[in-house]
C-alpha cells in the first residue's frame, strides 16, 4: 500500500497511556499512518515528536493546535475527556475529519450533540473499542433472554486508580445491552449504591458494582444468579493493546464512509 493510500490518523491525548498505545499500533501496521498528535496546552508534551517515547521520530509533533493537528488526517481517534471530545468534535465537523470516539462518560446533552455531528462526518462511538467486548456483549444479549425470569443479575467492574468515572462505560453498556434484552430502561432498574438497611433486592433491577485499584486495565464481570445456580460472564483486559487495534479497525470501517454514527457492532459486522 502507498504512503497516499494509507489512513491518515491523528491521536487526541497522544502523550496519555492510550495515546502511546494508538500510535505505537498505528506505526505497527502498512496500512495506517500517524499524521497528527494533539494534547492539552498543559501538557509538558507539547512541541515534542510523537513517537520520542518510542526512540523513533515520526515528524510528528504533539500540538494543542486543532487546525494544526488535524489539517493532514482523514481520522482522529479520541480517547480523552467528554469536554474536550465535544471540542474535537466540531473541528472534525468543519474539516471532514472522521472520528473514532472511545471516551466515556458522555451526559444525555452530549451523546445528542455527538448524534447531531454524525449528520456532518462519520463517527464510530463506543464505550468499549475491545473486539473481545463486544463480543461478549453479544453473549449477554443471548444470556438475558435466556435468564429472564429467576435471575438477579448484578454488573461488577474493576479499573485502574486513574479512571475518573464509575460505573465505567463498558459496565454501562453492558447494562444497556441486558435491560434492552429484557424490554427494560437502564434507567429506571439501575442501582448504582447499596449502603445500610436496603430492603430484600428487587428481582427487576440490575446492581452496579465499581472497584478502582493499582493498574487494573479493566475487568467485567456480569452475574446471573439463581436459585442453585450462577452463571458469570467474564472479559478481563490485561493490555491496552485490545483498544488500539479495535480503534484501527474502526478507522479502517470509517475510509468508504462521509457521515453517520457507528458502533462496533457495525465495524464488527455483528449487527
Amino acid at each position: 500500500m502507498t504512503s497516499t493510500s494509507r489512513i491518515r490518523i491523528a491521536v487526541a491525548g497522544a502523550s496519555g497511556r492510550m495515546g502511546h498505545m494508538l500510535i505505537e499500533a498505528i506505526r505497527a501496521t502498512d496500512d495506517c499512518v500517524l499524521t497528527g498528535a494533539l494534547d492539552i496546552t498543559s501538557s509538558p508534551a507539547i512541541g515534542t515528536d510523537a513517537t520520542a517515547f518510542l526512540g523513533q521520530p515520526s515528524g510528528v509533533t504533539i500540538t494543542a493546535d486543532l487546525a494544526e493537528g488535524l489539517k493532514d488526517a482523514d481520522v482522529l481517534i479520541d480517547f480523552t475527556r467528554p469536554e474536550g471530545t465535544l471540542a474535537h468534535l466540531q473541528a472534525c465537523r468543519a474539516g471532514g475529519v472522521r472520528m473514532v470516539i472511545g471516551t466515556t462518560g458522555f451526559t444525555d446533552g452530549q451523546k445528542a450533540a455527538i448524534q447531531a455531528g454524525a449528520a456532518d462526518t462519520a463517527i464510530v462511538m463506543a464505550p468499549n473499542m475491545s473486539v473481545g467486548v463486544n463480543v461478549t456483549l453479544k453473549l449477554l444479549q443471548m444470556a438475558a433472554r435466556a435468564l429472564s425470569s429467576g435471575y438477579d443479575i448484578e454488573i461488577i467492574e474493576a479499573h485502574h486508580r486513574h479512571k475518573v468515572d464509575a460505573p465505567s462505560g463498558t459496565a454501562l453498556k453492558m447494562g444497556e445491552v441486558i435491560a434492552e434484552a429484557l424490554g427494560r430502561d437502564l434507567k429506571d432498574c439501575a442501582v448504582y449504591a447499596r449502603e445500610g438497611v436496603t430492603g430484600e433486592r428487587d428481582p427487576s433491577t440490575i446492581g452496579f458494582s465499581a472497584i478502582r485499584g493499582g493498574d487494573i486495565v479493566g475487568d467485567h464481570t456480569v452475574l446471573f444468579a439463581g436459585t442453585g445456580e450462577r452463571i458469570e460472564i467474564t472479559h478481563k483486559s490485561s493490555s491496552r493493546a485490545t483498544y488500539a487495534q479495535g480503534s484501527l479497525r474502526a478507522a479502517r470501517f470509517l475510509a468508504g464512509r462521509s457521515t453517520g454514527l457507528f458502533d462496533m457492532d457495525d465495524v464488527l459486522g455483528l449487527a
